[in-house]
């Protein structure tokens, strides 16, 4: 018992802020054996799990059939299989929580964005330094994005295989970013092209301008501004399978000429353009280098240009949640607004324009992962059903993460602070939805 009482102090020592009750001490019955002691511990540090969290509407189920949980109020159960996983969720919920799941080592029984959702919403009720603020300092440190860390972390999600992304995002652009939903009843593509023209309308692109993007993902952007908005554009991206994809996309579509897609780190940029974009990318840069990333904006753009960032962002600094970064995005840290600022108030910069959307991405996610669950079979036939869990959790997660505040969605335009020519009201971003 010596290494479950171990386990009993760090449960108590992270639960005692936010449960008066959780200075009780456990004391087994006299003349109990070991496995009704050991089923009492189990049910016990189930307790104190849900305590730790700030009591979720949910219960949960222990290997041997017992409850722990208000079965009245819970709208979703959590399965745990064996008592070896009890344990790691109550010392490192953050990331264990994901490799439970991922491995069947957990099960939730009933709606899991509902699942996620009611946790995200009491843990919002804890104290700050609570159990997130626990995980945080027993964790490890971010990802390096320097410029050869930068290259292997966006390997690890985005050269998975075309093939894969292909099965659950939209068949328009192969758009892997928030959706700009127009109205209640647009279509995913509907939505994506939306989206584009949202972007580009933003930057009032004018033909004849030249424009740099940095991230292009799978080059829809790009060549949506060239199509439709008669532009230049030179899109820089490190992900080999994206660009390959990218440069055959436009080659099919006669956009060779006027979209230029570099396989090279944003860092690299050179040049001058009438127009910066980065949609989707800054959540991979790291707060660290966004200074950086301002000079390589204001060494790019000409004397009155302007420029439009999209990324996830957080309400208030905090890192990427454990799991995430370790089996999803490594390296990713979704920025706050002040911490967005870094990359605007170092050079001759003024931000025009902010909007959240985050709403429109739960509802992009809702999509995907509709797509993703009617596909389960093809993706089965590519990958182990770990994976699949992994990838069905991020995006259920996602979906909670949106629809809580826990992630925001911001997209901020910008130009020099010298350039007067700004609009005057903000008509010009809905009276031409159908673009140039």
């Amino acid at each position: 018992m010596d290494r479950a009482e171990s386990f009993i102090e760090r449960s108590r020592s992270m639960t005692s802020k936010h449960d008066s009750s959780s200075a009780t001490t456990f004391n087994a019955p006299k003349g109990t054996t070991s496995s009704t002691q050991a089923g009492a511990l189990s049910r016990w540090l189930a307790s104190r799990l849900l305590a730790a969290t700030g009591q979720p509407a949910i219960r949960i189920r222990l290997w041997d059939g017992t409850e722990v949980g208000n079965p009245k109020s819970a709208i979703a159960t959590l399965h745990v299989h064996n008592r070896a996983t009890l344990f790691k969720l109550i010392t490192r919920p953050d990331i264990n929580f994901g490799e439970a799941y991922m491995s069947g080592n957990t099960d939730v029984e009933g709606d899991l964005v509902n699942f996620v959702e009611a946790v995200y919403r009491s843990m919002n009720t804890l104290p700050s330094g609570g159990l997130q603020g626990l995980s945080q300092r027993l964790r490890g440190g971010r990802r390096n994005n320097s410029l050869s860390g930068s290259r292997s972390n966006i390997h690890h999600h985005y050269d998975i295989g075309n093939d894969f992304y292909k099965l659950w995002l939209d068949t328009a652009a192969m758009q892997y970013t928030c959706a700009y939903f127009p109205t209640r009843e647009a279509t995913l593509e509907q939505a994506q092209i939306a989206k584009l023209d949202h972007v580009c309308r933003k930057l009032r692109l004018q033909p004849g301008e030249t424009v740099v993007e940095a991230g292009s993902g799978w080059g829809g952007l790009s060549r949506h501004m060239a199509s439709q908005y008669g532009v230049k554009v030179r899109a820089y991206n490190i992900s080999h399978e994206q660009v390959m994809f990218a440069r055959e996309r436009a080659k099919a579509e006669g956009l060779d000429g006027r979209v230029e897609y570099v396989e090279d780190d944003y860092r690299t940029i050179d040049g001058k353009y009438d127009a910066f974009v980065s949609v989707g990318m800054l959540e991979h840069v790291g707060p660290e280098y966004y200074p950086e990333l301002g000079g390589v904006i204001d060494r790019a753009l000409t004397e009155r240009g302007r420029g439009l960032i999209h990324t996830i962002g957080r309400n208030r600094p905090a890192p990427m949640n454990a799991w995430i970064e370790k089996r999803i995005f490594p390296g990713a840290c979704p920025p706050a607004l002040s911490e967005m600022m870094n990359i605007f108030e170092h050079h001759p910069f003024s931000v025009l324009d902010l909007e959240n959307l985050r709403l429109h991405y739960a509802e992009t996610l809702r999509h995907w992962m509709n797509r993703f669950e009617a596909h389960h079979d093809d993706i089965r036939a590519e990958f182990d059903e770990p994976f699949i869990r992994a990838w069905r959790l991020y995006l259920a997660g996602s979906i909670a993460a949106f629809t809580t505040g826990e992630l925001q969605l911001f997209q901020v335009v910008f130009n020099r602070n010298i350039n007067n020519e700004v609009p005057w009201t903000r008509e010009h971003l809905y009276s031409n939805p159908s673009g140039a």
